[in-house]
């Protein structure tokens, strides 16, 4: 069930209520002043109760939402006063005729904002002679139309081609629809840093824009992401994600989907519902056809897993592991126990168990390569997959999240196994890796302030230390012959 989400102007009701277009509420009135303002402090949510949800414009016509925990304040209808052309991105999708992948061709994102200072941040609150892409002096969650979308334009009204009269060259207009989520006003934060409560706001915001973007025509896939760190290629520093809506079916997730039929075929279940109860069953309270049954803890200290193990961590709605064929040296996939198509199925005990779990896992990672008194921030992709139209039945909501990063000094990098055939090989054992993140758990529970992270993934200068003693038992890490060329 999706969670309510309460216009501004004062009108109640679920998520998915949105007209064709994807908009609710009201646009704010024009010549309103900019006001300036001081950034909220990350994770903190100055009002309590239900998420409100109040829609605007910006000066080009781009869509913006900002989301607040109870009533928001006035200034959220302060008027973009930037001289913006209207944005018009050209951008196609070509069809590979090998693999049948689609590749999104999108020539115009050669200009976007890279890497500007962080007095020039467009994600921060505008201010007194410095206008951003949120005209408001303070925001909690805002969502936004890219300002350089990979797709644009109304999906449906150019349906993707499956062949032309030359099919060895199928194209078709890149429509679709790509949105920034600002998780918090402040530029030095990150998403590990929110409190419950404003993660929280942030699972209603996605859940709130998969309603709208899959009530879309044309929308096959919603997908929520976020990239962190510069290793991973991040060009704005502010703690922001995005979601994108894709007028096609990914390659991942096609393959998931041919994967999903052959275990129906084969076993008469569904892939997600065993994979789920066999790990959780691995670590020693379940037996694995009782998927939702538990006495596994978000608590448990690492020596309540068997050294096997690939959970990291497991509450009463949500389980998080490390996969069995993991591609990442640290790659960890959270489900909720319950299968579910995407956000809007997630009942309400699901959702406030969340944050706590969500928070966790991140900060696990933001731990995973210590140095002493300072952190490292560890570099990661949150990918949020979700099932495409036609496929709800069959695929399961989850969470990939990995990070780039082998050590403290030393990064995984695609050579040419992974970048020319896909074939992964991994440095690091999943279930080394399960074991590390389960103690990095147990530090934080035993020192939860913690040094201060690092304002940067980037290690300081010089050598670090490695990531901690290995275990007595279990595998250990090796460098294959592969990775001693790189």
């Amino acid at each position: 069930m999706a969670p309510t989400v309460t216009d501004a102007t004062g009108q109640s009701g679920a998520s998915g209520s949105a007209d064709a277009s994807g908009t609710t509420g009201t646009a704010a009135p024009a010549g309103l002043s900019a006001q300036a303002g001081a950034s909220a402090q990350a994770g903190t949510s100055r009002q309590a109760g239900a998420t409100t949800r109040t829609v605007t414009e910006l000066a080009d016509g781009r869509e913006l939402i900002y989301y607040d925990r109870g009533t928001p304040p006035t200034a959220r209808a302060v008027a973009d006063l930037r001289p913006l052309d209207a944005v018009a991105p050209s951008s196609e999708v070509r069809q590979d005729p090998m693999t049948g992948a689609w590749v999104t061709v999108a020539a115009h994102r050669q200009a976007r904002t890279y890497h500007p200072p962080a007095d020039e941040c467009p994600l921060c609150p505008s201010r007194e002679g410095r206008l951003s892409e949120i005209p408001a002096g303070d925001y909690q969650v805002a969502v936004f139309e890219n300002r350089f979308p990979s797709l644009a334009g109304e999906p449906g009204t150019h349906p993707v081609p499956s062949a032309l009269d030359d099919p060895l060259h199928s194209r078709g207009p890149g429509v679709g629809r790509c949105e920034v989520v600002c998780f918090t006003a402040d530029h030095d934060a990150s998403f590990a840093d929110l409190d419950e409560d404003r993660a929280r706001l942030v699972l209603d915001a996605w859940t709130d824009r998969t309603a709208a973007l899959s009530a879309l025509p044309g929308v096959r896939q919603v997908y929520c992401f976020e990239n962190r760190g510069t290793e991973i290629g991040v060009t704005l520093a502010h703690p922001h994600g995005q979601v994108y809506a894709l007028p096609f079916v990914p390659p991942r997730t096609a393959k998931m989907i041919d994967q999903a039929a052959r275990h129906r075929a084969a076993t008469g279940r569904n892939l997600f519902d065993d994979l789920v109860a066999a790990e959780r069953a691995s670590a020693g309270s379940l037996s694995a056809g009782s998927p939702t049954a538990s006495n596994l803890s978000a608590d448990s200290a690492p020596g309540d897993y068997p050294e096997d193990s690939r959970v990291v961590l497991a509450g009463e709605h949500w389980t998080a592991f490390v996969p069995f064929a993991a591609r990442w040296p640290y790659e960890v996939h959270l489900f909720p126990n319950r299968r579910v198509p995407d956000f809007t199925g997630l009942n309400e005990d699901e959702r406030a168990e969340f944050p706590r779990i969500y928070l966790d896992l991140l900060r696990r990672f933001d731990r995973l390569f210590g140095d002493g008194d300072r952190q490292v921030r560890a570099p990661y992709i949150a990918a949020w997959h979700q099932a495409p139209a036609g496929h709800e039945d069959e695929l399961a909501l989850h969470l990939e999240l990995f990070t780039v990063r082998r050590t403290a000094d030393k990064l995984k990098y695609l050579a040419g196994t992974e970048s020319g055939m896909e074939a992964f090989m991994n440095d690091v054992a999943p279930e080394f890796a399960a074991r590390r993140l389960r103690e990095v758990g147990q530090a934080g529970a035993a020192n939860p302030t913690g040094p201060t992270p690092a304002a940067s993934s980037t290690p300081a200068t010089g050598p670090t230390p490695a990531t901690g003693p290995t275990p007595a038992t279990g595998p250990t890490p090796e460098t294959t012959d592969e990775e001693a060329q790189r």
